[in-house]
């Protein structure tokens, strides 16, 4: 048993719609989604070899994408948003960080208050011709 043939139209089919998806911005499977050969031929899921077998759909490629200024706009819009979303991110952590500093240093002063708290309670306790009132809180319940 050898191989099936390739169905060379199944092949063109999938470069032009790769093509298109790339010129539109869209790309489902090219990781930067930038107009250039490597990344048609990742968008269309198909051999380097395969594609380049069919040189007239990888030139008609390259002079629209040419023709487009090489970046979609999508993929500019996209570098924008993740510029900004990046800076949003840094200023957030910057914010955080502090919040967690402020966060530690009134743990401690509350401990300390705790501390001093008690030690108030235990002196008062033991302090004498000093008569304690009832504590309200407990009468409540």
């Amino acid at each position: 048993m050898g191989r099936r043939p390739r169905d060379h139209d199944a092949d063109r089919a999938a470069i032009r719609a790769a093509a298109e998806r790339l010129l539109a911005g869209a790309p489902l499977r090219s990781p930067s989604g930038k107009l250039t050969a490597s990344e048609l031929i990742a968008e269309s899921g198909l051999r380097r070899d395969v594609v380049y077998g069919h040189t007239d759909l990888v030139q008609d490629f390259q002079a629209r994408a040419k023709a487009q200024d090489s970046t979609p706009t999508a993929m500019q819009e996209l570098v924008e948003a993740n510029r900004a979303l990046k800076t949003d991110m840094a200023e957030l952590k910057t914010e955080l960080a502090q919040e967690r500093s402020r966060a530690k240093v009134m743990r401690r002063i509350i401990a300390e208050l705790s501390l001093e708290l008690e030690q108030a309670k235990t002196e008062l306790g033991s302090a004498t011709g000093v008569s304690r009132l009832p504590d309200r809180r407990r009468e409540r319940v």
